[in-house]
């Protein structure tokens, strides 16, 4: 045990709905007798069944799943706030949640205030705040408002200084709940790399996220939960996919591959008709078509390349492009071309596509969509085969 910073062991966890409410406070009043007189009936949802995994000291740990699915109940269990009703949770070091930011702040008090109402609620004394004041307001770009009351900053100020303050708590764990979702995108950049020095510290992090991106990112291992039990656990790669699998059920695409197995699937609210792959010494370029076959908002459209492996070598998407599409009508058609520098080594690729709305429902997702063939001049037995430039001088 002295390698596990969290040891979650057959946790259940179920909440009592009262089944019969009363429906305003006349009825509370008018059927008093009535309401004494009947056994409240009560259903039972069951938000955790049988949970159990381990995560290793330093190990950045993501969970994934679907809204309801029980993933914010795990890590408020693991913070401590839920208890379990039957199973153990072990926590080996000082644990610090970043789970709701910016709870304990006070409206009426100044940036500043709060800063240091909040620091001592965290357990830092004065002095330490003195010591720190500083690094915190110019971590969260707030130096012309700290002065002003919380009321009257915006909620991604807010999220600002509350990040600001709670990363400086001295921590064995963090707990992270969707963090990188909210504030501007300097402010996400932050975030991002502050997970990345984290990573390099070998702190255990535990990462909620709707983002698979950051999971495959940051993450050594990964949960997936769905209908309250742990369906998945692996590598993040392995997580992801199956994450966008979980939206398969809700509408199919019916291409086959020789398994059997259908290798496309989604909703077809928007759907890819045509690839095309270019390959030079120099480029690879990646033409698609595609048309929406209803109004949809913030489509999100990637693609990924793997190896005759499986193993994927790159990929990225129009999101993180910062290609915003807000709305397709039904009927339009959109044409994307890909274009990356050629530092693939001879052989046989494949190519991934998805397009997603921003919750993750998948529109199509189609596995090997397309086969090419790198062929170089230079050939290297290396992963990859950038173009490399050589001087060479020989003197006697």
């Amino acid at each position: 045990m002295d390698d596990v910073a969290i040891k979650v062991d057959g946790v259940y966890k179920t909440f009592k709905l009262p089944h019969e409410r009363a429906g305003s406070f006349k009825n509370i009043f008018t059927h008093v007798f009535s309401f004494a007189r009947k056994k409240r009936v009560y259903d039972t949802q069951h938000a955790l069944s049988n949970v159990t995994f381990e995560i290793k000291k330093g190990e950045f740990f993501g969970i994934v799943g679907r809204n309801g699915s029980g993933k914010s109940t795990l890590l408020k269990m693991l913070a401590g706030i839920y208890q379990p009703n039957k199973g153990s949770i072990t926590v080996n070091g000082r644990l610090v949640p970043f789970i709701e930011l910016g709870v304990g702040f006070n409206a009426e008090l100044t940036g500043r205030e709060n800063v240091y109402l909040n620091g001592a609620l965290i357990g830092f004394n004065k002095a330490e705040i003195d010591a720190m004041y500083q690094e915190i307001v110019d971590f969260a770009e707030l130096e012309k408002f700290m002065d002003q009351k919380l009321k009257n900053y915006s909620s991604g100020m807010q999220v600002r200084l509350a990040f600001s303050l709670a990363i400086r708590a001295d921590a064995d764990i963090l707990l992270v709940d969707e963090v990188l979702a909210v504030g501007d995108a300097d402010f996400q950049r932050k975030c991002f790399d502050y997970f990345r020095t984290l990573k390099r510290n070998k702190k255990t992090v535990v990462f909620v996220s709707h983002d698979m991106n950051a999971i495959r990112e940051y993450c050594d291992n990964a949960i997936m939960i769905e209908k309250s039990e742990i369906v998945a656990s692996g590598k993040p790669e392995k997580i992801a996919t199956k994450y966008a699998k979980l939206f398969m059920d809700q509408a199919r695409s019916q291409t086959e591959d020789e398994a059997g197995v259908s290798s496309r699937w989604g909703t077809g609210a928007v759907k890819f008709t045509d690839i095309k792959v270019a390959v030079s010494e120099e480029l690879i370029t990646i033409d698609l078509k595609a048309v929406a076959n209803e109004t949809v908002e913030n489509s999100n459209f990637g693609f990924s390349v793997k190896d005759a492996t499986g193993q994927t070598l790159l990929g990225i998407n129009s999101q993180i492009k910062r290609k915003k599409i807000d709305t397709l009508t039904a009927g339009t058609k959109v044409d994307l071309t890909w274009q990356f520098p050629n530092v693939l080594k001879d052989g046989d690729y494949f190519v991934d596509l998805a397009v997603i709305d921003k919750d993750g429902e998948v529109w199509d997702w189609w596995e090997e969509a397309k086969v090419f063939r790198v062929l170089k001049e230079e050939r290297t037995p290396y992963p990859i085969s950038p173009a490399v430039d050589l001087k060479l001088t020989v003197r006697p």
